[in-house]
């Protein structure tokens, strides 16, 4: 198995990039193929990927209220595609 990057490489990523190696991991566990110190070993790597996308998640909020408390024109409004 490749040895996978640290905690604080994770840290590094991109959410996108997060979140495709969190899909990729949910995908061998559900395959069942791996041995069980392989499946603990990639769930705890998972978790670590989902705590880090949570946390990019929660940082996008805050920088978006900050853009929104500094225009005081800027309303919270739904999408609306155009047409």
């Amino acid at each position: 198995m490749a040895r996978k990057p640290s905690k604080n490489a994770t840290d590094e990523l991109d959410f996108e990039t997060t979140l495709a190696q969190l899909e990729s991991i949910v995908h061998e566990l559900e395959s069942g193929d791996l041995a069980l110190e392989d499946a603990l070993k990639e769930f705890e790597r998972g978790i670590q990927l989902a705590q880090a996308g949570q946390q990019r998640l929660q940082q996008a909020e805050q920088r978006i209220q900050i853009l929104l408390q500094k225009s005081e024109s800027a309303e919270l409004s739904d999408y609306q595609p155009n047409e």
